[in-house]
């Protein structure tokens, strides 16, 4: 049942929603100084975009659909995690997707506006995203973030390998166009540890934020459910973001359930700063309650939630919520 378990958790978290059912949470703060929201619905079958001129303002912001999914074939099921990303004068949404003949055949996907205003213009597919070889998005691809590091386009994303039991790793490649991938692949991560390997082996839902002289690469892992955390990678901002001898990796998950602020099972983020434009802000999704009936995968009521990023002395970010 997709609608199960729905809790007034505004009135019984100690640390509240922001958004609620909606997993997977985007926000992209524009030049214009708008913040757009964009995140997976509970019936994974459409992409939904709010804009607003602060971040509680779009907590109760007028939401627009502007894509929904395929009655069949590619894109007509589990349509995942959207990114909003505005890149060379065109608006892109990166999304992933099955088909309702293969529901796990999940690949990569990116729509276009090319119109000034995202909530209004014409969105056209341009298909999956394009690979570099023939190795690539062979398997259940997901999770991809674009960013841009000394005028180059990067890709991140989440891909699971096929030998034994499927691993989800992470992937870096350089981007040749927003749609089509310039480099080979880069293994960037693996599940190396147990707090990434609880119920499944994943590192997924990759998101990044510069800080200092290091970029910083948040990730999910494990199952979906109270075990799921964040890790965290990073690189100097100089070195080849290539080469994966030059990333570090925490030991340690960065984020995970706080039981005392009624947080569960917290991941999939991304990063954007408050209105001042000076407090990073980590935007999450979370359940208020542990215990799930059923699949944790068809539990409606992972909500976005808002968090200020501290630094510590080493100008490495502290993940701390706050009611």
């Amino acid at each position: 049942m997709l609608y199960q378990n729905q809790t007034n958790t505004k009135k019984t978290c100690a640390v509240q929603p922001w958004i609620m059912q909606r997993a997977d949470p985007y926000v992209y703060r524009h030049t214009d100084g708008m913040y757009y929201f964009t995140a997976s619905v509970p019936e994974y079958d459409r992409i939904i975009l709010r804009r607003g001129k602060s971040l509680q303002e779009l907590a109760d912001a007028e939401e627009a659909v502007l894509w929904r999914r395929h009655e069949s074939g590619i894109m007509s099921c589990h349509i995942w995690a959207p990114e909003l990303h505005y890149l060379n004068n065109a608006w892109y949404i990166y999304f992933a997707a099955g088909a309702v003949e293969d529901i796990w055949a999940i690949r990569p996907y990116v729509i276009r506006c090319t119109g000034e205003d995202p909530m209004t213009g014409r969105w056209e597919e341009l298909g999956q995203v394009q690979p570099y070889d023939e190795f690539t998005f062979q398997d259940f691809s997901l999770d991809m973030t674009v960013f841009t590091h000394r005028e180059k386009l990067y890709a991140v994303w989440a891909e699971k390998v096929s030998v034994g039991k499927k691993i989800s790793n992470l992937y870096i490649a350089e981007m040749e166009t927003p749609w089509k991938l310039g480099t080979q692949q880069v293994l960037l991560s693996s599940p190396d540890y147990n707090w990434e390997r609880e119920d499944f082996w994943v590192n997924e839902g990759p998101a990044v934020i510069r800080h200092g002289e290091r970029l910083f690469l948040t990730y999910s892992a494990s199952a979906t459910g109270a075990c799921y955390c964040m890790g965290l990678l990073s690189i100097g901002e100089d070195q080849d973001l290539l080469d994966p001898e030059n990333w570090e990796k925490s030991r340690q998950p960065v984020f995970l359930t706080q039981e005392e602020a009624g947080i569960y099972g917290p991941g999939h983020n991304s990063f954007t700063v408050d209105e001042t434009g000076n407090a990073d802000i980590c935007v999450y999704h979370a359940r208020p309650y542990r215990d799930i009936v059923g699949d944790p995968l068809y539990d409606p009521n992972r909500h976005a939630y808002l968090m200020k990023v501290k630094w510590d002395d080493r100008g490495y970010p502290v993940f701390t919520p706050a009611p």
